[in-house]
């Protein structure tokens, strides 16, 4: 029996502005895909959610290649990718999250995901917790010494001036940001004892609708959608902002109430009704592909609105994760909120890390 058993959460990161500017870190590359702690035990493999759900099912193309590279017994924590080209491609990954095995077969055979590694929890009758992460990653890259795609281990490295190069040089290939972790520190689940340094910008986006609060239908704004126009002239829903206070969240109604009036006779959304467009847009009222019973109902407002919001990337037309409000531009025209005003990063190509051998300082 594995001296840590599932479940088990694993550890967090608070989020800062900058790189620590002193202290023994070791830095990594911030991976974007699904977070995941491995349990083996002989033949027994499990991939655990950040949430403590199982994701065997999701990704039958894993168990096989950690029961084959990983060691007898040991427990690892780590973050699913899915690259795809010279990106990792988050969308594609979220569609593995289906209910019929046969797609979830089809789409692992034709891009299989693949695994990195960043600690070692467990190895054998150790419960590795309590040790220093400098001991854990040296003992981390032993236990990979002779691993092969579909697992890699993590580059790191103790230097400040390889890890900001890191966070400019990775974005364009979809990595997040870079983790600065104490090199003292032990392994703390659920606890925010790591940092994370990721990128932000802001854009000025058109208010195009809103959902109400799921505590406060009627009274209280949960979320405003937000739009850009793209190269033909047509408003592509690209996100949702929704950090408010509740005292904002009330003042938003007020804001708003205008635009409501006649909101859905012109609007640019008006036929899409909870699914996705010709192109494969997501839009507004598409279900939750977390949670089915999530109420993705919206309501319009005319298209004359501006927001500036902040966003960390891109996945794809939309941002990848939901903007942040900043502050109202009612000296900028609607028709000026294009997809022009984002910044893009050249891609860094991954093969430059999964096509080596991993390694410490990579």
């Amino acid at each position: 029996m594995l001296p840590v058993r599932p479940p088990l959460l694993p550890m967090l990161a608070k989020r800062i502005d900058e790189l620590p500017a002193s202290g023994d870190f070791l830095f990594e590359p911030k991976w974007d895909g699904f977070r995941a702690v491995v349990f083996r035990d002989g033949d027994e493999v499990l991939i655990q959610s950040r949430d403590e759900k199982p994701l065997n099912r999701y990704f039958p193309e894993l168990p096989g290649p950690l029961k084959e590279m990983l060691p007898d017994r040991c427990v690892l924590d780590g973050e699913i990718v899915l690259p795809v080209g010279s990106v990792l491609d988050f969308e594609a990954l979220q569609m593995r999250i289906h209910p019929a095995a046969s797609r979830v077969k089809m789409l692992s055979e034709t891009i299989p995901a693949q695994m990195v590694f960043w600690d070692l929890i467990c190895l054998g009758d150790e419960d590795l917790r309590n040790v220093p992460l400098r001991e854990r990653r040296a003992r981390l890259e032993k236990v990979l010494e002779h691993a092969r795609s579909p697992l890699h281990l993590t580059p790191a490295t103790t230097e400040r001036a390889l890890a900001s190069d890191w966070f400019h040089r990775f974005e364009g290939a979809g990595l997040d940001g870079v983790m600065a972790k104490p090199l003292d520190g032990t392994y703390e689940p659920n606890k925010r004892s790591m940092f994370k340094v990721k990128h932000e910008r802001t854009a000025d986006c058109v208010v195009a609708g809103f959902r109400w609060h799921k505590n406060g239908k009627g009274t209280h704004v949960g979320s405003l959608l937000l739009g850009l126009y793209n190269d033909k002239g047509d408003l592509q829903h690209i996100g949702v902002t929704s950090s408010f206070s509740e005292k904002m969240r009330r003042e938003l109604l007020d804001i708003i109430a205008p635009y409501r009036e006649n909101a859905l006779e012109n609007h640019p959304w008006r036929e899409w009704g909870g699914h996705e467009d010709e192109t494969g847009q997501r839009m507004p009222g598409q279900p939750n592909r977390w949670n089915s019973q999530k109420d993705m109902s919206w309501e319009p407002l005319r298209p004359e609105l501006v927001v500036e919001v902040a966003y960390d990337h891109m996945q794809g037309n939309r941002f990848r994760h939901n903007g942040q409000f900043r502050r109202w531009r009612p000296d900028k025209p609607p028709e000026a909120c294009t997809y022009a005003q984002l910044e893009t990063t050249p891609p860094y190509e991954l093969e430059k890390i999964f096509g080596k051998k991993p390694g410490a300082n990579g």
